[in-house]
């Protein structure tokens, strides 16, 4: 059962998938569907504001949504099994799929870039394109390093904490951070960190990486990897890019995504 509503040309909504209720949000009446998949803890508002808005509506109809425990989804509260990335990725599909769409491209940030690796490499006749940035397919000891030093979010600056704080709360953010940092370690203890190196081979869609070259999160041995191993990819870096370029650089990575996705 789903519930909709609309605001401006946006609709959104619940749809009841795998035995939950995931929120989305959708906008555009293009041919082309196109899922946006957030980050860590993240959500459609948090994450993907300039892509909603500003992505080409004639030309791409665009669903962001938050994934189970994340933002409206909720309950259920978040946990982090082995499979989460997994999880993920089969809710992914099956919420596009419920909305009625045969084929669609993927857009995944972050953790959400994760979740579409595993998307497209397991169902390689639903996805047309993808595109991930601030991705990676394992975890080494150095980006353990990396958690581990912003794994207490009363040292980060407000500015950082405030999107969140606003989605979750602070009491329950730092919680759920907290169990984040905790669930991406648990793949350093598998052999070479391994979360899904051994899926990008069966990628079979286009493939377009973006990476920020001052990504403080994501050191750019990930990018190579992917680059590497899945076939017929290609790489675009920005030179000022960090982590969250999408939103920093709105503009030029919209433009960048449209160019590739209609090619």
């Amino acid at each position: 059962l789903s519930t909709l509503f609309f605001i401006h040309s946006l609709a959104m909504g619940w749809q009841h998938v795998n035995g939950v209720d995931l929120y989305y949000e959708q906008s555009g009446r293009g041919k082309h569907a196109v899922l946006l998949l957030p980050g860590a803890l993240g959500s459609t508002r948090t994450d993907f504001g300039p892509q909603l808005k500003s992505l080409n509506k004639e030309r791409f109809t665009v669903v962001g949504w938050d994934p189970r425990g994340y933002g409206q989804s909720r309950p259920p509260d978040r946990d982090f099994p082995s499979d989460f990335f997994e999880r993920d990725a089969k809710d992914a599909v099956d919420l596009m799929k419920a909305l009625g769409f045969a084929r669609f491209s993927l857009l995944g940030w972050s953790d959400g870039g994760i979740t579409a690796l595993i998307a497209a490499a397991r169902n390689p006749y639903l996805i047309r394109k993808m595109v991930v940035w601030g991705s990676n397919s394992f975890v080494s000891q150095h980006d353990l390093q990396l958690y581990e030093a912003v794994r207490d979010v009363s040292k980060w600056s407000a500015r950082m904490r405030q999107p969140m704080e606003e989605v979750y709360g602070p009491e329950i953010f730092a919680k759920m951070w907290e169990a984040w940092v905790h669930g991406i370690a648990q793949f350093a203890k598998r052999p070479e960190g391994n979360i899904c190196m051994e899926l990008l081979p069966l990628i079979s869609c286009p493939t377009f990486i973006i990476h920020g070259e001052k990504d403080p999160m994501v050191p750019s041995l990930h990018p190579q990897y992917l680059l590497k191993h899945i076939k017929g990819s290609r790489l675009h870096l920005m030179p000022e890019g960090k982590h969250n370029l999408h939103l920093k650089y709105a503009d030029e990575f919209n433009k960048l995504v449209e160019d590739f996705l209609e090619e």
